[in-house]
Parts: C-alpha cells; structure tokens; sequence
C-alpha cells in the first residue's frame, strides 16, 4: 500500500517520491548458538500520475527496494554457502512497476486499479524466473468531507506460491487539518497530529513478499514476512512540500529460506495454508531499526484535482 499514494477529495496532496534509509539491529539466530546480525534497507518510491480527464488519471511509476541481510549464522555456512558470502549475507533487491488507472464516478464512489509487475532476486543471472505479476483493487466511499472509507483486495505470485489479502481501512483528516488516520489494514495504518512545522505519528506495515537467490547457481529462496512498528517525527519544509521524518520502531524481520520449489497452496494475509516447506536457515528474532525519510510532496489546488488514487 505504500508503493502509490492516496490523493483527491479530502486528501489534497500527491507524494511524488519518497526515499528511506533505515538499519535494524540485534536481530539473533537462536540456533545452534546465538548470534546477533543487523539488516541494512533502502527504498525509492516514485510516482507520477498522468491526468486523462476531470473523471480519470493514469497511475505510473516505480519502486525500488534493497535489503542487505544475513540469512545464515556462521555455523550454517559449510552446507548452505551458495549463493552467500562467507558471513552468510546477501543483499536483496526488488524493483516493481506501477501501470494503473484511478477513476472517479461521482462525489460518493470511486476506484483504483494497479498492476504490479516486478523482479525480485538477489540480482544474479536475472531470468524470467525472477519476475513476479502482482496487483491491486480498492473501491472508496467519501463518507463525509473528512472521512472515507476503502475496500479492496491485493494480490501476489511469488516464489512460495499465490498471496493475497483483503484490505479494509478508512482515511480521516480532522476539520482543522491537524489530526490524520490512514488506514489500510492488514497492511498498512498511519496516525499522526501536526502541529506548526512539525509532525508527530505512529505508523505500521506489514511485509510479505519473496527474493531468488541465484549467485552460485543457489537452489534457494528468502520469504520475507515481517511487521514494523514505529513512533515517528516529522519536519515539514517548504510549505509542507519537503518532508523529512525520523522513525524509530521494532520490526520482526523474518527472513526464511528455502529449496527453490517448495511451495504453499495459497497464502491469505497472516495465514499459509498447504504448507510442508523444510525451513533452511533457523528462526531470526526481531529486532529494533531506525529509518530516514525524505518525502516530496504536491499540493493540488483545488483547480487541478485529480482522481483519487
């Protein structure tokens, strides 16, 4: 959900990229021996809407992500070396695509649809194999002036099988513009009060997703689930214009590999069903992380509003 933003009525401002750097420590193999391990991340979220009409607006853009972790403590590396380096990291990339159409049927009703196609891998040899067809559904309902509410569905095919999940959540913004909820759940959730030039927030996102690992022709992949948490302060530059905003939080960061054709018959938000995989590496602990934000944001007067999104 944090791929595109949401924009129109209500909501009066697109996020035309956003770029965060974070670290999370003491992450711990609890088997054989305890060792901690830390995970570096970066993101690059970019996009672009391209207005066809008062009723209609292409959703374009990007997204980039980059996770350098360690899979494997060192005792694990004499039988699961390929495809890791001597420490039992790797680093992670995914880069995905937005192709969608957000429409506007009247002041009550309206839709995004989002296509997300994208490579997910550790980048080595990258094949056909590496890619992933992903998309999205939500359908709004403008409750009032400063609430509305959304619906919708999101789905996946990734290197364990088929994901999806349901989305319920609503978007609120107080009278005075200084209280917000933006809710997207079970994925995404956003609460924040501002006052002056600065913002203060508690946030959430849910992870689900999968990387191939094919450096030293590895037979394996990482499905990465993980749940963030974070208390977040915000400056608002420029007209609230610039963002910059330093988060802090605990996130689980469960990074499990497996046998490259291992699979689950579905995955349902929180739930696998069918799932007989043999986990590779031992359970990682999570841990507490740090991050960086810097958003560029566009205010829309009310003479260029644009659909939804």
């Amino acid at each position: 959900m944090l791929f595109f933003p949401f924009f129109g009525i209500g909501q009066e401002y697109v996020d035309l990229v956003k770029i965060g750097y974070g670290q999370s420590f003491n992450h711990t193999f609890e088997e054989p021996r305890p060792v901690e391990s830390n995970i570096t991340s970066l993101e690059v979220d970019l996009t672009l809407p391209v207005v066809i009409n008062e009723k209609h607006a292409f959703i374009t853009g990007a997204a980039f992500s980059r996770n350098h972790v360690q899979v494997f403590p060192d005792d694990e590396l004499e039988i699961f070396r390929p495809g890791f380096d001597e420490d039992g990291f790797t680093t992670l990339y995914s880069t995905i695509l937005k192709l969608g159409l957000a429409s506007t049927y009247n002041d009550t009703w309206s839709s995004t649809l989002v296509l997300l196609p994208k490579i997910a891998s550790d980048y080595v040899n990258i094949s056909g194999n590496d890619f992933f067809l992903g998309g999205i559904a939500l359908l709004k309902m403008q409750k009032t002036e400063h609430l509305k509410y959304r619906f919708g569905i999101y789905g996946s095919t990734e290197a364990f099988g088929f994901f999806t999940t349901p989305i319920v959540g609503w978007y609120y913004l107080s009278p005075n513009g200084q209280f917000e909820m933006d809710m997207s759940l079970p994925i995404a959730a956003d609460i924040n009060y501002t006052t002056g030039s600065i913002t203060y927030g508690l946030d959430y996102y849910g992870i689900g997703r999968s990387f191939k690992i094919n450096a030293d022709d590895s037979n394996t992949y990482i499905d990465l689930s993980s749940l963030d948490f974070a208390a977040y302060i915000q400056y608002n530059a420029f007209d609230k214009s610039v963002l910059l905003r330093g988060k802090f939080g605990y996130a689980s960061a469960d990074y499990e590999a497996y046998q490259k054709g291992e699979k689950i018959d579905l995955g349902v938000s929180a739930f696998s069903f069918g799932d007989d995989r043999t986990q590779l590496n031992p359970d990682f602990s999570g841990g507490i992380f740090v991050k960086f934000e810097a958003i560029y944001r566009f205010t829309i007067t009310s003479e260029e509003k644009i659909p939804e999104n």
